[in-house]
């Protein structure tokens, strides 16, 4: 009797194929957004939506500037906060509308 001969075929139970929820600590999803200057204080990146971006289940964030064109450039943050610590916060009178893809939308207007 050879080796193939004592081959068993395994056969899962249609169940066991299903994608399993994470454990509950596990971070889960990813955010899409896009920021909106309604004016550029500084006169770089220009007007209108400026960055798309992620939020990473892992907190991490990434954005593409889309200026200059056709390619802009990539950035990554530890975390959305950061990111908007470095270039939405100080920049109150670029009236920067942050949306994500569900339709949650924040303001950043120094008020």
């Amino acid at each position: 009797m050879s080796d193939i001969d004592n081959i068993t075929e395994v056969v899962p139970e249609p169940e066991d194929l299903k994608p399993k929820p994470p454990p509950p600590l596990a971070p889960r999803g990813i955010r899409t957004f896009t920021v909106c200057r309604q004016s550029d204080e500084t006169g770089v990146s220009g007007e209108g939506v400026v960055i798309e971006g992620v939020a990473l289940a892992s907190g991490h964030c990434i954005i593409h500037w889309l200026f200059p064109p056709p390619r802009g450039g990539i950035a990554i943050f530890d975390s959305l906060d950061d990111f908007l610590k470095v270039h939405v916060k100080p920049h109150p009178l670029n009236k920067t509308i942050i949306t994500f893809e569900d339709g949650e939308q924040t303001t950043y207007d120094g008020g």
